[in-house]
């Protein structure tokens, strides 16, 4: 069946294709059909009901059968989406074989259908994020070691501060890829558990074959049984909600940084160009950041998307009013939000374009000040902290008010060159050897990915 008609303009710029596919109508039905013939083999193989059933009830779960359109206008009287879908799978069943129509959904309740079903599709939303969080990682190592001892600015406060290194910066957000990628290992043995409870939580219905049924059910899921229900215990969905929006924010802060380094006044590094890519409809010569604005933008949105299911987690007793109901389309969303920005940020660091000598340009607007610290660093083991720091103050002062570089106004102060050699100045004024650890940060940075990947 065809897609409802929904809001589709911004889903190629916003969300990827294949997460799309997983949370779409096609993928939510099937995966509770899954779910479903899933219970009937798991019920069979424990005896509870015939095997001759199983065929039927599997040959009726497939979600092309089913009309979407129709299914959605009975959400709306019946609460859920479980609900009318038995309902329409029995009819569908009992169509081609009555007897097997009894054994459907025996012992299930709607929100089994619903948590697993859901379960199934972040597994595989689950693998589409590991995949590209790890493409990801590889291109920023790469990156990252291609400008290990390439010179900018560093900038605090949004102002020059000393000199880094491109690498550096890299570095630093392959380091956010690879904690995100280690923190979805560690939740995954949590997350990826069945759900079966039936109507309580209890599973009385189905009375000693309970447990053998549900580690069945499990087995035929690839699934693990979890110590109980969690019909209104979310923790497991908020936390892989929460690293989703760690993600989302490494990925913004990825953006962020990109969108600054292409300011026309800082010109550094560039999205990769592209024919129609970032123009303007009235400004030929424009080329914006259109790639960061979506990391920007998901960092932005998940956020609250994210309050929503920490809001929804006091859930009542033992089947929720509302709270679970805001879930539905919560998680999801969040899931298709990231994956366009893991989509988008590859595009972009890629095929990163990097203006080195505009770096170097850059670095000297400032005529030297940037190199200062380094500068009194020296000096203060030779005439103490207080004494260096003040004078190398007055300095950058004077080299400010008299538009003079600093190695000048350094030359002329007798203070200075009674301490510091011509060559020294020299030096110590060049943003190359006031790089510290950069080239360590890099290296550590590739490494912890490399063994993840490894």
């Amino acid at each position: 069946m065809n897609e409802r008609p929904g809001n589709q303009l911004f889903d190629v710029y916003f969300t990827a294709r294949d997460m799309r596919e997983v949370f779409c109508d096609q993928g939510r039905v099937q995966a509770m059909l899954d779910f479903e013939a899933a219970l009937a083999r798991a019920e069979a193989r424990v005896g509870l009901i015939p095997q001759t059933a199983v065929a039927p009830i599997e040959a009726a779960c497939q979600a092309g059968h089913y009309d979407f359109a129709a299914l959605g206008e009975a959400i709306a009287t019946a609460g859920n989406s479980a609900i009318p879908l038995v309902k329409v799978l029995g009819k569908q069943i009992a169509a081609n074989h009555a007897e097997a129509e009894r054994y459907v959904h025996l012992g299930a309740t709607s929100q089994d259908v619903m948590d697993t079903g859901l379960v199934l599709q972040l597994r595989g939303a689950l693998a589409l994020i590991e995949s590209d969080l790890a493409q990801l990682g590889e291109t920023l190592a790469t990156q990252a070691l291609r400008y290990v001892a390439t010179p900018l600015a560093g900038r605090t406060w949004l102002q020059h501060a000393t000199p880094v290194t491109l690498g550096m910066k890299i570095a630093g957000w392959l380091g956010a890829v690879t904690r995100s990628r280690q923190r979805l290992q560690q939740l995954k043995p949590r997350l990826l558990v069945l759900q079966f409870g039936g109507a309580s939580g209890t599973l009385a219905a189905l009375g000693e074959q309970a447990m053998p049924i549900a580690q069945a059910l499990a087995e035929e899921l690839k699934l693990t049984l979890p110590d109980q229900s969690w019909h209104t215990q979310r923790d497991r969905l908020v936390e892989f909600g929460s690293v989703l929006g760690l993600i989302a924010g490494s990925l913004g802060k990825l953006g962020r940084d990109i969108s600054l380094l292409m300011q026309t006044e800082a010109a550094e590094v560039f999205e990769p160009s592209a024919p129609g890519k970032g123009g303007s409809s009235t400004m030929p010569h424009k080329r914006n950041p259109v790639g960061a604005a979506v990391l920007i933008s998901a960092a932005t949105r998940v956020p609250g998307l994210l309050s929503t299911l920490f809001s929804a987690m006091p859930q009542e007793h033992e089947r929720s009013l509302g709270l679970w109901h805001a879930e539905w389309e919560t998680l999801p969303e969040i899931c298709c939000l990231v994956s366009g920005s893991l989509k988008q940020a590859l595009l972009v660091t890629d095929g990163l374009e990097v203006d080195a000598e505009r770096m170097a340009r850059n670095l000297d607007l400032t005529q030297g000040l940037v190199l200062a610290e380094a500068v009194s660093i020296v000096l203060a083991q030779r005439v103490g902290r207080d004494t260096a720091h003040h004078l190398l103050e007055q300095c950058c002062k004077r080299a400010v008010a008299e538009r003079r570089h600093l190695r000048a106004v350094l030359g002329d102060e007798p203070q200075v060159t009674a301490e510091l050699s011509d060559a020294e100045l020299d030096h110590l004024l060049d943003p190359a050897h006031y790089l510290g650890q950069a080239h360590t940060w890099v290296e550590r940075a590739v490494a912890e990915h490399s063994a993840l990947t490894a």
